[in-house]
């Protein structure tokens, strides 16, 4: 048997294409000896009234080209558009914290489904705990972690990005290669294929 390889998936709570990429990229691990290492990358982008014409074009377009990826290949996940640009930094590092207690996958489909249901407000340190309490963990260690080690492990992530040269989510990185988007996951199995990593 291979030796587990890590891939690296920076990922925003405010992505649909990152949302579409979640399950898709932990589901590797059951078929390639990999481990996802989940990395917090927060998108920075112009609201609308500070983008040009096209830039507006290419947002209507990304939730339209979202929503059928998401009927076709996802059995039609809820995707409405925020009617807002989000700061996710409070999800994120909430992200963080359920990693640390093993609840990674659990919070993150909660956050996604709600942001997309407008639901869930990423930028509300309250609306985290609220999910953070439903999953069993400690508002009060959130809270701290919030304004503590969450906000070092959180820079980090940042800085960990630069090195990485990310410009965008979803974006893994496996070996130093790079592959951004939900659909690029297919090159990269193709990838891991060659690479022996395949589970028999």
């Amino acid at each position: 048997m291979s030796e587990t390889a890590i891939i690296k998936m920076y990922s925003d709570y405010k992505s649909p294409y990152a949302f579409l990429a979640f399950e898709p990229a932990y589901a590797l691990e059951e078929r390639y000896n990999v481990r996802i290492k989940w990395r917090p990358f927060q998108l920075r982008l112009k609201g609308k009234g500070q983008r040009s014409i096209y830039s507006e074009w290419k947002v209507k377009y990304s939730y339209m080209d979202v929503r059928r990826n998401a009927n076709l290949l996802y059995g039609g996940k809820m995707l409405r558009g925020p009617l807002k640009i989000f700061d996710t930094t409070p999800a994120l590092i909430g992200g963080l914290f359920a990693e640390k207690h093993g609840l990674l996958k659990e919070y993150s489909t909660k956050v996604f489904a709600g942001f997309f249901k407008r639901e869930f407000a990423a930028d509300d340190p309250e609306a985290v705990i609220e999910i953070i309490s439903e999953l069993g963990l400690s508002a009060d260690n959130y809270q701290e972690y919030l304004s503590g080690d969450g906000v070092d492990a959180y820079e980090q992530s940042h800085e960990e990005a630069v090195e990485d040269q990310i410009f965008g989510v979803p974006l893994f990185v496996f070996n130093g290669e790079q592959f951004w988007g939900h659909d690029r996951i297919w090159l990269l199995e193709h990838v891991l294929k060659e690479a022996g990593l395949e589970k028999t």
